[in-house]
């Protein structure tokens, strides 16, 4: 977490020649934040190294969001050449570490949450591109393409992107609105802000959106890869949004079929990043991933992918099994 060496002069032209540079957090993806520290004054640097990243979707998301009233960082200056932005300070207080010190709180913020997404969800799209057939089935695949190597296993590719075939046409059919997806909407990217600004709650990590389904993001929230959520608590939230977005009858089955695919992406870019980026500590999530997509496939809409999924990876090569292989 050294800041990177054009840091100095990037902040002496925005007007921050005095500031402290001290790190902040980094994430699964090559980006690193730092905050910048000037007297009373503070800011977030956004450090997204060329060719690795690449800041302009985050700036053009973040402008959308906080145009249409919701709680994203302003950008106060960019160098996209150096892939460095300054940005806006939401503090510490991300929703993940207040639920922990203060667990009553769960219910209000998840709420207030829920709420967030349903005022998205009736505004138009953001112009980003399709999440559609080709982006799911990639999403998808990780499975195959990294935890089953990892485990040794030799499955039926072809197969797999047919289940997911079958399923797929319940969210490309669905009756509900095309809206701005954000993809990572969790506790762990939602910080608590201003309660007079958009549900008080701040947005971070966006810059992948696309537009899609409504229900991806409850899954994100709801089914979440680094925190447990109670069912009963996932359940009532559910029960919140259809009460106040009135989705589609369909809505139960997507919600299932979208579970189910976020669910085997997420397992298989925990694998990527231990295998490929060293970070080991993405395997402690791995069971909690999978208790998650076995409830998903439990929903008939998923049966051909079930299906796949019992014949190609038996329950002694999920949950623990790639912990054990690593241990060994």
């Amino acid at each position: 977490m050294i800041p990177p060496a054009a840091a100095p002069a990037f902040l002496a032209r925005a007007g921050w020649e005095h500031a402290a540079i001290v790190p902040l957090a980094g994430d699964a993806s090559f980006r690193r934040y730092f905050r910048v520290l000037d007297g009373a004054r503070r800011a977030v640097l956004m450090d997204a190294p060329p060719p690795h990243e690449d800041p302009r979707p985050f700036i053009a998301i973040a402008e959308h969001l906080v145009g249409q009233g919701f709680a994203a960082p302003r950008i106060f200056a960019q160098d996209l050449a150096e892939g460095l932005v300054l940005l806006e300070d939401f503090g510490d207080l991300r929703v993940k570490e207040h639920l922990e010190a203060s667990p009553a709180a769960e219910v209000e913020v998840y709420t207030r949450a829920v709420d967030l997404l349903a005022a998205l969800h009736r505004l138009p799209a953001a112009d980003v591109p399709a999440y559609d057939r080709d982006v799911y089935q990639r999403e998808a695949g990780l499975v195959t393409e990294w935890y089953c190597p990892a485990i040794d296993l030799s499955v039926d590719e072809a197969a797999y992107v047919r289940a997911w075939d079958a399923v797929l046409p319940i969210v490309e059919r669905s009756a509900s609105p095309v809206v701005t997806v954000l993809r990572d909407y969790h506790a762990e990217n939602i910080m608590l802000v201003d309660e007079a600004v958009s549900h008080g709650l701040g947005l971070l990590d966006f810059q992948d959106a696309l537009a899609g389904h409504p229900a991806y993001d409850l899954v994100s929230l709801l089914q979440d890869a680094r925190r447990d959520v109670p069912p009963a608590l996932e359940a009532a939230m559910l029960a919140h949004y259809r009460s106040i977005a009135r989705p589609p009858a369909d809505f139960d089955a997507t919600y299932a079929v979208l579970g189910a695919q976020r669910n085997a992406k997420i397992i298989g870019i925990f694998t990527r990043l231990w295998k490929r980026d060293g970070k080991p500590r993405y395997l402690s999530f791995l069971p909690r991933m999978w208790d998650l997509l076995e409830r998903d496939l439990a929903h008939p809409a998923l049966a051909p992918v079930a299906d796949w999924f019992a014949t190609n990876i038996p329950a002694d090569k999920r949950h623990d099994a790639l912990q054990d292989i690593v241990a060994a």
